[in-house]
């Protein structure tokens, strides 16, 4: 028994030392043209459009709508000729309002119509006290005219009758021209809400025309999108702040709208060339630059991390892109030419000093310069041509060490780093500090609370 315990044991040791040993990966250090890229998505869009548009009166003070649905849409992509039928709005509250509208017209009308016969009446009624009290006058002449034989009192009271008689035709005359005063007021007045009720009316019929939406010119027919990043559809609603439901593309120049992080947009500058892929055509390559750049950055729905905009202008035209296409966008940030270089996942770190580990079995510091995505510059600690381990290899520990000159290089460069960074944010800060400065003074002059 024990005998074959032995055997046993002395196949697995046999087993173990015919392993063979895990394939120990190498790479070589380059020498050439090593460009510093920032690469980010973005989605095409045409650099000049022509919005097509709800009616613009819909906050008018007349209608008073402030959120209409659509409910009918062309499909996207339709190329559409001036004057073609577009989109369909929503009838249904603007015709509520048209109908209160008018019921409103019709109350305004009979209105002025019961104040039209009211002063009629009135008028006609002081126009017959008036001319009442004008026979009643020259009777009082006749009856003073023939008592002037009459005794001294009669004649007095007679004429006391007229001088009364004269008084109160003169208050009637008076009171009836300041009626007619009063009711061409109230006439005007009620011609006015009549007028102003017709306008509205007439107002809401005319934007009810506009409910069926049409091209303003020829062009190909790309739905809006709204704050949140959706596209315009039927069911969607538009407002006066946001009336638009499409547009028309000018697709012969084209741009690629990104964000970048707040981590890299400093380094983002205006004229900077961009390589740009479309997902759409991975065979097909385009070129750019950056055309914008935002001072002002923000948080994009479902992010917690602040973006900012950056618009890369396409160079020439290409008839197979189209709006909302996805783009790759890689943008050159530098380009350094004869240097050596490494790829990234042969940098090792120990206290903040990198290294790498050569195939002749050291350890060698290395003082590093710029990186893109995948590869980073070596400036000093090794050549190009030699090889060097791309994972950590097997007994590291006992690999010469070689480059400790380059430590204090290393240390003063991330010194130099660091002083940089944090000039940079007390620029930033000034900068932050002036503009609410700035703004509280605004709203000082102006009495904002």
């Amino acid at each position: 028994m024990s005998g074959l315990v032995i055997v046993v044991i002395a196949i697995i040791i046999i087993s173990q030392s015919k392993k063979p040993k895990e394939a120990e990966i190498f790479s070589k250090v380059n020498e050439g043209v090593f460009e510093v890229l920032v690469t980010v998505t973005g989605e095409l869009e045409a650099m000049n459009k022509e919005n097509i548009t709800g009616p613009s009166e819909l906050r008018n003070d007349l209608v008073r709508l402030y959120q209409v649905k659509i409910q009918d849409l062309i499909p996207e992509g339709t190329v559409v000729d001036s004057g073609d039928w577009v989109a369909s709005l929503d009838k249904t509250e603007i015709t509520t309002r048209l109908r209160d509208v008018q019921d409103e017209l019709e109350r305004q009308k009979s209105n002025y119509m019961k104040i039209q016969l009211d002063t009629s009446i009135q008028l006609r009624g002081l126009r017959d006290d008036i001319q009442n009290l004008q026979f009643d006058l020259e009777e009082r002449k006749i009856i003073l005219e023939q008592s002037k034989f009459e005794p001294p009192a009669t004649i007095r009271q007679n004429q006391i009758n007229v001088d009364k008689a004269i008084r109160s035709l003169e208050n009637t005359q008076k009171n009836y021209k300041l009626r007619v005063r009063q009711a061409e007021a109230n006439m005007k007045d009620a011609m006015i809400n009549l007028n102003k009720q017709q306008r509205r009316c007439d107002e809401i019929l005319k934007v009810m025309d506009k409910f069926e939406i049409t091209a303003p010119k020829r062009g190909m027919v790309i739905y809006a999108k709204e704050w949140r990043g959706e596209k315009r559809k039927v069911g969607s609603s538009i407002s006066p702040w946001d009336p638009t439901v499409a547009t028309l593309p000018d697709l012969s120049v084209m741009i690629s709208r990104t964000y970048v992080s707040e981590i890299d947009i400093n380094k983002i500058k205006m004229g900077q060339k961009v390589r740009l892929g479309v997902d759409a055509f991975p065979d097909r390559k385009y070129t750019g630059e950056v055309s914008k750049v935002s001072n002002v950055g923000e948080q994009l729905p479902g992010s917690d991390s602040k973006v900012f905009e950056v618009i890369i202008r396409i160079d020439g035209s290409d008839p197979l892109l189209r709006p909302y296409m996805t783009t790759s966008n890689n943008i050159i940030i530098n380009t350094f030419k004869n240097v050596t270089f490494v790829p990234i996942e042969t940098i090792h770190s120990e206290d903040s000093i990198p290294f790498v580990y050569k195939k002749n079995r050291v350890k060698a510091i290395v003082l590093l310069g710029d990186m893109n995505d995948n590869e980073v510059i070596v400036e000093k600690g090794l050549k190009p041509g030699e090889e060097i381990f791309l994972a950590v290899p097997e007994k590291a520990e006992k690999f010469k060490k070689d480059g400790i000159e380059l430590i204090p290089l290393i240390k003063a460069k991330e010194a130099k780093k660091k002083k940089e960074k944090e000039e940079i944010e007390r620029n930033l800060k000034e900068q932050n500090e002036k503009i609410k400065k700035n703004y509280n003074m605004m709203k000082s002059t102006n009495g904002i609370n």
